[in-house]
């Protein structure tokens, strides 16, 4: 009988022991870093938990599931949106937001994931649906500073902040990109066409202006090679002029040198007619004047004037 009691008591000792432990379990709780805990007691709101070692009292307070603090990424599934001029393209959205007031978020709406969700595919609609294709192709940043205010405001009783709101893509129909892709090659063929036609129309001008360019510098050299071969005639004829001046020629040797000068006159096939100055018949006088004086002596060789003539030829000047 003693064994039995003995038994009895352990048993009841053991099962005491476990519903110690759990209730110490259940009443100690350890909140993460960057998490929120929504406490209730009997059912109703009784205070917000921060991280850390917090204790409840078992059977009365209830921890909900812990809410996350940190600023987390949504992205929707592409949402069927059309434009002003009735085009139905497929955008997808991505949604940053954070959870500033757990007890907000817990007890001002049901899924706030959802919510804001539904909330920003017709956010989207009312704000591409004023834009025409092109207009909501290359206004992102318009739509997303839209959406993100009209989302701020709405989510803002909800205890979440929407810090930014991101389109990850714009497709429009396949139709509409193939005629946009079309539109582009022409584009881009016409801009190579007018960057070809300006270089060439570049390199055109340059050599133009090159060769014109070369063609003053050439005729200025050729002006400049003129200049100076006229001065260094005039300098060579001044110092011929003053050599002949300072060595007092006669009349007899200005004659000779007047004939030599005579033939370098008719060179050239151009000279078929050249006229004989007056002035040359004075010359030759006075050169058969000094030919006159010139007589040869009885060996045949020439001799000056005022020799004595042979015998039985007359004197010269008879």
């Amino acid at each position: 009988m003693s064994n039995s009691n003995s038994l009895g008591t352990s048993i009841v000792l053991i099962v005491l022991a476990i519903f110690v432990i759990v209730i110490l379990i259940r009443s100690i709780r350890i909140v993460p870093q960057a998490r929120a805990g929504i406490v209730e007691r009997l059912g109703k709101y009784q205070r917000t938990l921060g991280p850390g070692l917090t204790i409840l009292i078992p059977f009365v307070d209830r921890l909900l599931p812990l809410l996350d603090l940190r600023e987390q990424v949504v992205s929707f599934p592409p949402q069927p949106v059309i434009t002003e001029d009735n085009l139905v393209v497929s955008i997808d959205t991505v949604v940053y937001f954070q959870i500033t007031e757990p007890r907000a978020a817990t007890y001002e709406i049901a899924n706030y994931i959802q919510a804001v969700e539904q909330l920003t595919t017709t956010t989207l609609r009312n704000v591409v649906g004023g834009l025409n294709l092109e207009e909501a192709l290359t206004s992102r940043d318009q739509i997303n500073g839209q959406l993100r205010g009209v989302l701020d405001e709405a989510t803002g009783k909800w205890g979440i902040r929407v810090s930014r709101v991101e389109l990850k893509a714009i497709d429009p129909p396949l139709s509409i990109q193939d005629s946009m892709e079309k539109q582009m090659r022409a584009e881009r063929d016409r801009r190579a066409a007018i960057l070809t036609a300006e270089g060439t129309k570049q390199s055109q001008i340059l050599t133009a202006e090159g060769q014109r360019q070369a063609a003053i510098l050439a005729a200025e050299g050729d002006a400049k090679a003129s200049v100076l071969r006229a001065d260094g005639e005039a300098q060579a004829i001044q110092r011929v002029f003053d050599a002949i001046h300072a060595g007092n020629p006669d009349q007899k040797l200005l004659a000779y040198q007047y004939l030599q000068t005579l033939p370098k006159i008719a060179e050239g096939d151009s000279n078929k007619l050249w006229i004989i100055p007056s002035e040359v018949g004075e010359a030759l006088r006075g050169i058969g004047g000094v030919l006159g004086n010139i007589q040869p002596d009885a060996e045949g060789t020439p001799g000056r004037g005022g020799t004595a003539p042979s015998a039985g030829q007359p004197s010269p000047g008879v």
